[in-house]
């Protein structure tokens, strides 16, 4: 449900199905989730390098991590980025996308989830019908992973 306030901006109201969206996941999360169905692009990195991209859609997100549809499995623990379509437009005219980078935490058969670590708010090219490019060198995915890397091993000796 969602409550219109003075200013004119959408707030949402929490609802059953935001509870139920909570629950889900056998008690996995310690952060809420709210059910969000956006569209998506992603990029998995492996070894310093950009192994597959693709499309999908959001499942639900929140703070803590993001679930989402593909067309197959991903590999548990790989770096992933999602660029993901946002609804609000800066300025009533230039589309946003959130830009979220994380890991793989699960994936079975179409539906993942990752982490959100980092992330950031971008704005997109308007609304054109773009072929997905193929898979090149990302330097910002590959700048995040080994910063990502080197914090986990600093984590680990300490």
């Amino acid at each position: 449900m969602r409550e219109r306030h003075q200013s004119g901006a959408l707030r949402m109201k929490e609802t059953e199905s935001m509870k139920e969206t909570e629950k889900t996941g056998n008690g996995r999360r310690s952060k809420f989730r709210f059910a969000i169905h956006r569209e998506l692009r992603y990029k998995v990195l492996e070894d310093d390098t950009v192994v597959e991209s693709g499309v999908g859609q959001t499942i639900d997100m929140g703070s803590g991590g993001v679930a989402f549809y593909i067309d197959h499995e991903l590999k548990t623990g790989s770096y992933i980025q999602l660029a993901i379509s946002w609804p609000a437009m800066l300025g009533e005219s230039c589309p946003m996308r959130l830009v979220v980078f994380g890991r793989v935490l699960r994936s079975t058969g179409r539906r993942s989830a990752c982490t959100v670590e980092k992330y950031e708010f971008r704005t997109q090219a308007r609304a054109t019908v773009t072929p997905i490019p193929p898979v090149r060198h990302d330097f910002m995915l590959q700048r995040w992973a080994v910063a990502a890397r080197k914090e986990t091993l600093k984590a680990a000796s300490a």
